[in-house]
């Protein structure tokens, strides 16, 4: 993990080990089957915290453990010291192996009790890690929901996230109460309109606020998906005892009786504004009132450097037989990802704010990004990651630093570069990013203006977009 040219005080130049790996398997063209063994340092002598982040960026595919490491705790058995145990529990996120190098004298077999019950000790049980298992560093296309219509089990794994619904209903909650508080008294209960109202859950989180509050809600559902249609009648009539309003019709072009306090929708996408909840909820606005307002309020999209040649090969060995190598590098992809180094802090990208009363709305964007990264990496591409405020202090998001814990709707979004870049010591990346959209689609764009430049990916669209029909 660490070359001993780093820490011998008689060494006339320093070595990288990093840099070894990196000059031999850039030789190889970044070949999916190539694999590396990492033998641990002494407790004394650890890598620095960035340089683990970066090899579990890596293919490690096992952690060698000299049997000299193992201290000899008060029941004379094996084990290993706080340092390295958490080492060993941060390179169980990629499913390593652990090979037991014998360099002392001992029962092996005390060893590899010792590492089986260590692996039961620090694997951490969570709601994420139950969810996403098998489908680390998997690919998926992100959804095309104004033109294909969601499935029934896409819907299902939607509906799992409990702690999704909750916010929203805490939203809601908050919203409700607030409009009871200003209401001049004229008796007229609030008026809510969920877009996009899907299979429910939604509707259903208003249905509860109303009885939590014990307050008469105008609830209206629209949704456009015959998928989902039927599913609605039932609850309508069944669940919700025919106190909600159901309207199969798309929020673009539905033309209301009255107009909303208050209009909910769930259209955000991995990068905020990926599935077209801007121009969606531009459209259904015009039937919310001058004072009311939406749920979200606003979202924010953010980028930062990757590295991840696991991802950069599963897009080059998973090309499908109708796109070239260079559609599928200018796709995005939603993944949850494992193998992977986060080259610089993630920074803002995109903000869309919801009420939009401006006269010309235009949901163009450009913006250019400069991060500066504290150790040679390769740059494989850009991931992306968004947060919303739905209502005053309610938010959501999939930003590392500020996840909503145990929150498990969506994942990142990578956006890949055709080859990987070499970066240096504190070197600087700088990157252009456009969301552009036309009569027909919404897409993005994006280029390199260092270390290298490349040319702009996605021009027009040639690659991916988004359909608005």
């Amino acid at each position: 993990m660490i070359h001993p040219s780093r820490v011998s005080p008689i060494a006339e130049s320093e070595e990288d080990t990093w840099q070894w790996w990196n000059e031999f398997r850039t030789y190889c063209n970044y070949d999916k089957r190539l694999g590396l063994a990492l033998e641990l340092c002494t407790a004394q002598k650890i890598a620095p915290p960035c340089e683990i982040s970066r090899w579990i960026g890596e293919p490690v595919k096992a952690i060698v453990i000299p049997t000299s490491y193992f201290l000899e705790n008060q029941y004379g058995k094996p084990v290993l010291s706080k340092v390295h145990q958490e080492i060993l529990q941060k390179f169980m996120s990629i499913d390593v192996q652990y090979v037991i190098k014998v360099d002392s004298e001992g029962d092996v077999s005390l060893y590899l009790r010792y590492l089986q019950f260590l692996g039961k000790k620090l694997y951490v049980h969570d709601v994420m890690n139950e969810f996403v298992h098998g489908f680390e560093d998997f690919l998926q296309n992100p959804l095309q929901p104004l033109t294909e219509h969601l499935e029934t089990n896409i819907y299902e794994i939607f509906e799992k996230d409990q702690v999704k619904y909750d916010t929203y209903q805490n939203a809601i909650y908050k919203a409700i109460e607030s409009f009871s508080s200003v209401e001049s008294g004229d008796g007229r209960p609030p008026v809510v309109m969920v877009v996009g109202a899907g299979r429910g859950p939604l509707v259903q989180a208003v249905v509860n606020v109303s009885y939590t509050l014990n307050k008469k809600v105008k609830i209206y559902a629209v949704e456009k998906n015959p998928y989902a249609i039927n599913t609605l009648l039932d609850r309508v009539k069944n669940e919700w005892n025919n106190q909600v309003t159901l309207i199969s019709e798309d929020m673009r072009i539905y033309e209301p009786p009255e107009k909303a306090d208050i209009l909910v929708s769930e259209l955000l996408g991995s990068f905020g504004d990926n599935e077209l909840s801007p121009e969606c909820l531009d459209g259904a606005q015009r039937f919310l009132k001058k004072t009311g307002v939406c749920i979200p309020l606003s979202y924010t999209s953010y980028l930062a450097p990757l590295q991840s040649l696991k991802i950069h090969n599963e897009i080059r060995s998973n090309r499908p037989a109708d796109k070239t190598m260079q559609e599928i590098y200018e796709t995005p992809y939603v993944s949850h990802l494992a193998n992977f180094y986060q080259m610089a802090q993630p920074q803002p990208l995109f903000t869309f704010t919801h009420p939009n009363w401006s006269e010309n709305i235009n949901n163009q964007r450009y913006k250019r990004l400069r991060f500066q990264c504290e150790q040679s990496c390769v740059l494989t591409g850009f991931v992306g990651y968004f947060d919303t405020v739905l209502y005053k202090d309610v938010t959501l998001s999939i930003h590392p630093d500020t996840h909503t814990p145990d929150m498990v709707s969506w994942f990142p979004i990578v956006f890949p570069l055709q080859e990987p870049v070499h970066v240096g010591d504190d070197g600087i990346i700088e990157v252009s990013f456009w969301r552009v959209d036309s009569d027909e689609k919404v897409w993005y764009e994006w280029c390199l203006h260092s270390p290298i430049k490349t040319s702009v990916m996605n021009p027009n669209g040639r690659a991916y977009f988004i359909r608005k029909h």
